[in-house]
């Protein structure tokens, strides 16, 4: 049970729900074109889930190996750090998990594209950058993550990749205003990101982790988080005042109401420490934007 237990917190169940947020709004967005396939959801979902998984693998390998997670680390206990799960288990773990995406991935395309080798085949070489980005994000010399690009990473891997892309499998077709919400998700997981990074400015900066906080500082880092929780908003609004005719389709904007009480919270925050609950807050608030869109649209159509 000791190990089970390990592996559920290595695998960090709660960063689930903002991973899932784009597929919800891509398939959202194949609802407002009157396109609809439960097996693609179901198979996006899986997919999204072992992504995540194998992603979170990795972070706690990697970050484990480098000495980034030490013991003045705030935030949740790693396995690694702990020693609740060692190198050699963890670096099994991150290649079953691989061999599982692998699998969802071709049954996803195959659903999806089974008629359409050309797409088929260009979603493949996606999956596995999606693949490799999970991964190295904090593993090897060249880690993206110790090197700032992880905003940019996340922004085209959880927001536009992800919306699009669900959007893609079901429709093989990319709207122009599609791109707004897919910024909205983007923007928001970026922040999601960035407050992980404002939790950790200190233990990052003495492991040699330069996050774009390490690299601005934490007040220019609060600064950038309003700008992207304030573009977030504005996509958001920008597609539903050009594209929405009912009222169920701009029940979403609730879930703006806890993020705009959060950008209040985090101005005022001293201590590193606190930035931590935010986290949630804003992952939260996140997946309630995918759930109550894809209601409303559902609803509409």
């Amino acid at each position: 049970m000791g190990k089970f237990k390990a592996w559920l917190g290595a695998a960090r169940l709660r960063t689930l729900p903002l991973s899932l947020s784009g597929i919800i709004v891509g398939t959202a967005l194949a609802q407002w074109l009157g396109y609809e396939d439960t097996l693609i959801f179901l198979l996006a979902l899986l997919t999204t889930v072992a992504l995540q998984v194998t992603s979170n693998f990795a972070n706690d390998y990697g970050d484990g190996i480098k000495g980034t997670d030490g013991l003045d680390r705030i935030g949740p206990t790693r396995a690694f750090q702990s020693g609740e799960l060692s190198r050699k288990e963890l670096k099994r773990g991150i290649i079953i998990s691989v061999f599982v995406c692998l699998i969802l991935i071709f049954l996803l395309l195959y659903t999806a594209f089974k008629e359409d080798l050309w797409y088929f085949f260009l979603f493949v070489v996606l999956g596995l950058c999606s693949i490799w980005a999970a991964i190295k994000y904090t593993v090897g010399s060249n880690a993206y993550g110790y090197r700032g690009f992880g905003d940019i990473f996340v922004f085209v891997f959880f927001g536009l990749l992800s919306v699009l892309g669900t959007l893609f499998l079901y429709v093989q077709n990319i709207p122009i205003d599609a791109v707004l919400p897919a910024c909205t998700i983007g923007f928001l997981s970026t922040a999601v990101l960035n407050l992980n990074n404002l939790r950790d400015f200190e233990s990052d900066k003495k492991a040699g982790k330069n996050t774009v906080i390490v690299k601005i500082g934490i007040q220019n880092g609060k600064v950038y988080h309003s700008t992207l929780l304030v573009a977030a908003m504005l996509c958001w609004v920008a597609f539903l005042s050009r594209q929405t005719t009912s009222w169920l389709g701009i029940i979403s904007v609730i879930a703006f109401v806890p993020i705009l009480m959060h950008l209040k919270t985090v101005r005022s925050i001293v201590e590193p420490k606190s930035f931590d609950p935010e986290l949630k807050k804003v992952a939260l608030s996140t997946f309630l934007l995918a759930i109550l869109f894809y209601l409303g649209y559902y609803n509409f159509l």
